[in-house]
């Protein structure tokens, strides 16, 4: 590509080779889903952790696993990290996020929670969200036998899990729920609409493609008034809405159609009141501080220095 923009080396690599058809919206979700942790079996620096498999009752949305991942050897009761993973709402695991929720409980000394929500398009929108807001709320009971510190809890995810992680603050000041202290966005999904700059300068030729998000967000909902709402699209929401919610860091790659609404997203929190660290990197595209494959870029370097400090200063 002679008119892309100037990206680091493994961006550039990553998209070039994710480019020829058929693209992993192009499979049947089992076979994206395989392609996805395939290609996640890359090699990549891993730190290392414990970790621990448990099953949980939401009730009415099923039974799903959690896994919590610690700091290896470190028994100490510790602050969690809930953390909600990306991947369009269709693909994504614990194996695809193994390196970055590794890397967040090690670096921040914390106990990372990791639902395994119900993915779509089996799942339709609200179940993956009202999925993680159960398990969110049965933290109460896990914490003694678990020694986890819920003062001061963290939501935490990329993408569509950036979407849904600031979701759950926005329940939870809704329903009264588990007190949240900060939200850590990785280029979140904040809006069903597909006609920003970003979306559109970028929408061909950087990995994720408009066409591909389009199809993503048809696996969650077709149903416009859905879209709509603001626990699908949060930046649609009131300033009124979003006043209270808890302090907010929102990071994002300039190459990337998502850019301009978690920009955006920032901004508005901004206006209402709610503190925000917002910052672009450049040079690079979605997914880079999930991939293992841009693990050692500049960008995802930066970005997890960033966030791990955030994440341990006192507000």
């Amino acid at each position: 590509m002679t008119d892309r923009i100037s990206l680091e080396k493994e961006a550039v690599a990553f998209s070039d080779a994710n480019a020829p058809h058929p693209r992993i919206y192009e499979l049947a979700p089992e076979e994206g889903r395989a392609l996805l942790e395939e290609v996640q079996e890359s090699p990549v620096n891993k730190y290392s952790v414990d970790i621990e498999d448990l099953m949980v009752d939401t009730g009415e949305w099923g039974k799903l696993n959690i896994r919590l991942v610690r700091p290896e050897g470190n028994m100490d009761k510790l602050p969690v990290i809930f953390y909600i993973h990306g991947a369009g709402w269709v693909f994504g695991s614990a194996q695809t996020h193994d390196k970055l929720i590794r890397e967040l409980a090690v670096r921040t000394n914390s106990v990372v929670v990791f639902p395994e929500y119900s993915r779509s398009p089996e799942a339709k929108y609200p179940t993956a969200i009202e999925q993680n807001y159960a398990v969110l709320q049965q933290l109460n009971k896990l914490a003694k036998s678990k020694n986890l510190d819920l003062e001061n809890l963290i939501v935490a995810g990329d993408s569509v899990g950036g979407n849904m992680a600031t979701v759950m603050t926005i329940l939870t000041k809704e329903r009264k729920g588990l007190p949240i202290s900060k939200q850590l966005l990785y280029y979140p999904v904040t809006n069903a609409d597909f006609d920003t700059d970003s979306y559109h300068e970028f929408g061909e030729n950087y990995f994720l493609t408009r066409e591909g998000m389009m199809w993503f967000w048809d696996q969650y909902t077709t149903n416009e008034e859905e879209r709509a709402e603001i626990t699908a699209s949060p930046l649609r929401a009131d300033l009124n809405e979003l006043n209270d919610l808890p302090p907010a860091m929102i990071l994002t790659g300039e190459a990337d159609v998502l850019r301009d609404e978690g920009e955006a997203y920032a901004r508005k929190l901004r206006d209402a009141g709610v503190p925000v660290t917002q910052v672009r990197f450049q040079g690079i595209i979605h997914d880079f501080v999930m991939v293992n494959a841009m693990d050692q870029t500049k960008a995802t370097r930066a970005a997890m220095a960033l966030s791990t400090s955030w994440i341990k200063k006192k507000e």
